[in-house]
C-alpha cells in the first residue's frame, strides 16, 4: 500500500466515527419525532427509586469488575506483586471510566494505565500485552454471552423475521467458533509464544482462558443489568432476548469507532422495540443508564484520581523538602568540622 492510500484510509477511519454519529442521530430523531422532551424527561423522573438503587448497585459491582480486567493481566505478564490492590483497582476503574465515555479504549484508558503503570514501575511493553490480554477478555465475555443468549431466545423469534433469524444464527456461529478456536490455541500451543514486532506473547493457559470469560461473562451481565434495572418498567423483555441484544448494541457502539457508542447504542434499541412499546419510555430509561453507568463513574472516579494525584504531589514536595533540609544539614556539618593539622613540608635546597 503506498502512503497516498495509507494516509486516506487513516483520513477514512477518523472520519467513520463522525459519520455513524450523525447517522445514529438522524435515526433517532426519526424514532422520536413523535414525542416531545417533556414526554422523555417525565419518563426519567417516574424511573422506581428501587430500580434505581440496583441499578447504581450494579454499576458499582460493574466496575469492580472491570478493574479485575486490570489484576488478571497483570498476573499474565508476571508483575502482579509490584502493584498493590488499591492501584490496579484505581487504574483498572479510571481507564474504563474514560475509556467508556472517550471511545478508543486503547488509546484513551491505554494512556492513562501507561501513566500510572509506568510511575509503578512497569515496563511499556508490559502495559501493551496487559491491554491486549484486557481485550481479548471483553470480546470472549462478549461471545460467550451471546451464545447463551441463543439458546435463551423463545423458537417463535426466529419465525418472526427470516433476516433476523439468519443474523442471529450467523452471530451465534461466528462467537461458538471465536471461543471455541482460542480455547484450542491455549491447548495446542500450550507454553509456547507469539512474536509481535519487538513483544513476545505467551499464549495464555487454559486456565487463564476460562478465568478471562467468567469475568467477561460477569461484566456483560452487570453492564446490563444496569440498564435492565431502568428499563424494566417500561419494557417487559425476557432476560436472555435482553442481553443478547445489549451485547450487540454495545459492540456496534465501540465497532462505529463513536465516542461511548453515544447514538448508535440508543438508534439499535429502538429499532429492535416493538410497535406496542413507548419509544420515549424506553429511551427515558436509556438515558438514565448513560448517566448512572458512564457520568457518574466518571465524575466519582475521576475525582479519586484528582485527590490521589494532589496526595502524590504533596509526597513528592514532602520528600524533597526533607532531602534539601538532611543535605543544608550535611554542608552545614561539614563547614563546621575541625580541619586536620598537616605538617609542613620541607623545601628542598
Amino acid at each position: 500500500m503506498s502512503i497516498r492510500a495509507k494516509r486516506l484510509f487513516k483520513r477514512i477511519i477518523s472520519y467513520a466515527g463522525l459519520f455513524f454519529f450523525v447517522l445514529a442521530v438522524a435515526m433517532l430523531w426519526y424514532q422520536l419525532r413523535n414525542y416531545s422532551l417533556y414526554d422523555i424527561a417525565h419518563t426519567m423522573m417516574n424511573i422506581p427509586l428501587f430500580n434505581l438503587i440496583m441499578a447504581c448497585c450494579a454499576c458499582l459491582a460493574g466496575y469492580f469488575a472491570l478493574s479485575l480486567y486490570d489484576f488478571l493481566a497483570l498476573h499474565y505478564v508476571g508483575e502482579a506483586k509490584k502493584v498493590t490492590w488499591w492501584k490496579w483497582m484505581l487504574a483498572g476503574m479510571l481507564g474504563f471510566a474514560i475509556s467508556n465515555n472517550a471511545g478508543s479504549a486503547v488509546v484513551s484508558g491505554g494512556a492513562i494505565r501507561y501513566r500510572l503503570y509506568t510511575r509503578w514501575r512497569i515496563r511499556g511493553g508490559d502495559i501493551v500485552k496487559m491491554l491486549t490480554l484486557s481485550g481479548i477478555t471483553y470480546t470472549l465475555g462478549c461471545a460467550a454471552i451471546v451464545v447463551m443468549g441463543y439458546f435463551l431466545i423463545p423458537a417463535d423469534f426466529f419465525e418472526q423475521s427470516t433476516g433476523a433469524s439468519i443474523g442471529i444464527h450467523t452471530l451465534f456461529i461466528g462467537c461458538l467458533t471465536a471461543i471455541l478456536a482460542y480455547f484450542a490455541a491455549t491447548i495446542i500451543f500450550h507454553k509456547k509464544s507469539v512474536k509481535i514486532g519487538s513483544l513476545e506473547f505467551q499464549i495464555p493457559t487454559t486456565k487463564m482462558a476460562v478465568l478471562q470469560m467468567i469475568l467477561g461473562i460477569v461484566d456483560g451481565m452487570l453492564a446490563g443489568l444496569v440498564l435492565y434495572a431502568c428499563l424494566k418498567p417500561f419494557w417487559d423483555i425476557p432476560f436472555g432476548m435482553y442481553i443478547g441484544l445489549f451485547i450487540i448494541a454495545q459492540n456496534t457502539g465501540v465497532f462505529t469507532q463513536v465516542p461511548g457508542g453515544i447514538g448508535v447504542f440508543e438508534s439499535i434499541f429502538l429499532i429492535a422495540l416493538p410497535d406496542n412499546v413507548d419509544k420515549a419510555a424506553v429511551f427515558g430509561a436509556l438515558l438514565a443508564y448513560r448517566i448512572i453507568y458512564y457520568v457518574l463513574p466518571l465524575i466519582g472516579i475521576g475525582g479519586l484520581f484528582f485527590i490521589y494525584e494532589r496526595w502524590l504531589r504533596a509526597h513528592i514536595k514532602r520528600i524533597l523538602a526533607e532531602a534539601k533540609e538532611k543535605m543544608g544539614n550535611v554542608k552545614e556539618k561539614i563547614e563546621h568540622m575541625p580541619r586536620p593539622h598537616l605538617p609542613h613540608r620541607r623545601e628542598k635546597k
